[in-house]
């Protein structure tokens, strides 16, 4: 059965379909390619004799013509979406054939030749070199064709100290090609590449592929291991992380050179990521234009010099070495670079957390915390697991901390001031995470999220109440002293505040209804004064516009809860916990109660210790529980401010033995 080409697609696949219960699929599978100007590869040549799933892709020449046009796209999304198929297509001979027919490989020598920014435009470049690579193994083009200028350009991009690792290995694939592949062109290659200049790379890839193997053998022999690690193997771990970690030295004490148009390239890669621009060609615009759109860029990112942020990296240490770690975390966890990048730039100026700052000082902490660039000692089992789990531990480690500063400066509320504060708030925090000795990163982290700034100075506060000093004899003593002092003072604050009065709600057990009255206590402590009101007031209710008294010397107790009066009504026990909570009664006389529902908790905490403080009984409310552990806190740190890094001794110091005569006199002036 033949399939007409001018039929509908759907009767196509209805004899397609006939087809296949005859037993000839791949018959009809080519049949319909045809038809409907599709092809089928010769790995759908083998699904199809297997009998798998059909797989019909587009034509080689259409989708040649396609990707030819795309990756000439002025948009860099929309470019770099393009090179990424072309890599992927360029694998197969057919389609390789189709493009090379529209002269893509000369097209993609100039792109090549143009890129003039390599560390900018990384993941652009290497999918470039990458379908070039894979377009030229088909043997299809002769290796002679390419010019000195392209060879030139390939060449460079292996000399460049900070070059992306795939772009690198991409172009040292070109020139190996370029060497094996014809006599002419493995002199010009020798001209631009030397031995000394390779021997960099292969150490890096040696050293790179020995270490990556190296650490999982260690976390799975070891780290994993249910065999305690004893004192030697604790020893030598701590050597090889203190080694591994003074690798970083170099870096750590380079200092950027402005003028090195590859180094800026990395900030300009940073700037790019964060905001999702285009790089400008130069003759976009004016200078002044462009000028400004920068500084303003690079305020965003937070570098302190806004003109030149290059200028910012030349401090030693940390150097180059921060700059590694902000582009580490552009590139392998974008999301979060830019979310805080942009989460801070549309804050206030004095509320923005800068990013470029922080991760300047935070490398700088971290190398410190570390010990980069100091020798192991002799007699140090100290070593952390988690850097023996990840081949590039240093740069996952300053990731998941910068996340952490950015948190702890939202935590805080800090201003441009509080820079050191919250510095010295995420080393704690850090260290504190470190002394558990987290067995991976992702414990590590999870260790972090239980530190926030709230539980630090939880645990600053406990650990100075917990010291020696605030345990002596000497020290408990002043707390018992001072004590009383400051229960007085809670007491004058409670009575206070009752003088001031509070306006209440009345709550009927029927329904609820807008009408208020007010209580407060007489300046000379002896009479509660209240009255209704017709709305809310809006400050001090005078005494003689309420017309009921209650002689304090009357009130018999104070009664809370579920115990008052109100509360026990008809109905009024369906009233939700909330003002069950905030319910107290005044009994007077013999079975007389005043009844109250305070407005908040506060209020409630303040009227009962108020009344209580009246009967003289002891205030027991939770508010002055806090108060009394925060005033007390503060007069001790006051009274032994004079006695910094002064020991206490347990015992007082013995008095002196009397003088042998009081003939002698004192002149006070």
């Amino acid at each position: 059965m033949e399939i007409d080409q001018k039929k509908p697609l759907s009767a196509i696949i209805k004899e397609v379909c006939e087809g296949w219960s005859l037993g000839n699929p791949e018959n009809f599978a080519l049949q319909i390619a045809d038809a409907t100007n599709f092809y089928i590869t010769e790995k759908n040549r083998s699904d199809i004799k297997n009998g798998s799933i059909l797989r019909l892709t587009t034509s080689p020449y259409q989708t040649a013509l396609q990707l030819h046009e795309r990756i000439q796209s002025t948009s860099m999304d929309a470019k770099l979406e393009a090179l990424k198929d072309l890599a992927n297509a360029s694998r197969d001979i057919t389609f390789a054939q189709e493009f090379i027919n529209l002269d893509g490989i000369s097209l993609l020598t100039q792109m090549v030749e143009r890129q003039e920014r390599p560390a900018v435009f990384g993941d652009l470049l290497s999918f470039t070199l990458t379908a070039f690579v894979e377009l030229m193994d088909h043997g299809i083009v002769s290796w002679d064709t390419f010019s000195v200028a392209f060879i030139k350009k390939i060449a460079s991009f292996v000399n460049k100290t900070a070059m992306d690792t795939a772009v690198l290995q991409r172009s040292l694939a070109i020139l190996e090609s370029m060497v094996l592949n014809s006599q002419d062109l493995y002199h010009k290659v020798a001209q631009e590449i030397t031995i000394g200049q390779l021997i960099p790379h292969l150490q890096g890839y040696v050293n790179q592929a020995v270490n990556s193997s190296f650490l999982t053998l260690i976390e799975l022999n070891v780290i994993r291991s249910n065999t305690p690690i004893n004192d030697e193997m604790a020893h030598q771990l701590y050597v090889l992380q203190v080694l591994n970690f003074n690798l970083l030295e170099d870096r750590m004490m380079t200092k950027m050179d402005p003028q090195d148009q590859a180094q800026r390239d990395i900030i300009f890669e940073l700037r790019r990521i964060a905001f999702d621009v285009e790089l400008e060609p130069n003759n976009s615009g004016s200078i002044e234009k462009r000028k400004s759109m920068y500084t303003r860029d690079y305020k965003k990112l937070g570098f302190i010099n806004h003109v030149n942020p290059a200028v910012d990296f030349t401090q030693i240490p940390p150097g180059m070495l921060a700059l590694d770690n902000m582009l580490y975390f552009a590139r392998h966890h974008q999301d979060a670079y830019i979310r805080i990048v942009l989460e801070n730039s549309s804050r206030e100026d004095k509320h923005e957390c800068p990013f470029g700052r922080s991760s300047i000082e935070l490398t700088k902490m971290l190398c410190e915390i570390l010990k980069v660039g100091e020798l192991p000692s002799e007699n140090c089992h100290d070593f952390h697991p988690m850097f023996f789990t990840h081949d590039r531990a240093f740069e996952e480690f300053f990731c998941i901390c910068i996340q952490l500063l950015n948190k702890t400066w939202k935590e805080m509320r800090a201003t441009s001031e509080d820079f050191n504060k919250v510095m010295q708030v995420v080393r704690e925090q850090i260290m504190r995470a470190l002394t558990a000795k987290p067995n991976s990163l992702d414990q590590f982290k999870s260790r972090l999220q239980n530190l926030s700034y709230t539980e630090i100075l939880k645990i600053r506060q406990s650990e100075r109440m917990n010291q020696e000093d605030f345990q002596s004899r000497p020290i408990l003593e002043l707390r018992e002293k001072i004590q009383p002092e400051i229960m007085e003072l809670i007491k004058q604050q409670r009575l206070n505040r009752l003088c001031e009065g509070t306006c209440f709600r009345k709550i009927s057990s029927r329904r609820r209804q807008d009408k208020f009255w007010y209580c407060r206590l007489s300046p000379n402590h002896k009479v509660l004064h209240y009255g209704d009101l017709e709305e809310s007031p809006q400050g001090e209710v005078p005494h003689d516009s309420l017309q009921d008294k209650l002689p304090v010397a009357d009130i018999k107790a104070v009664i809370t809860g579920k115990d008052c009066p109100h509360m026990k009504e008809k109905g009024a026990l369906k009233q939700n916990k909330e003002v069950l909570e905030l319910a107290f009664s005044v009994l007077y006389e013999s079975d007389e109660y005043l009844n109250f529902i305070a407005p908040d908790k506060h209020e409630y905490c303040v009227w009962t210790d108020g009344l209580n403080a009246l009967l003289g009984k002891e205030m027991t409310s939770e508010y002055t529980k806090s108060d009394m552990d925060t005033l007390l806190s503060m007069e001790m740190k006051l009274r032994l401010l004079d006695l910094e890094n002064i020991q206490i001794p347990e015992a007082p110091p013995p008095i002196p033995k009397e003088p042998s005569n009081y003939d002698f006199v004192y002149d006070c002036n």
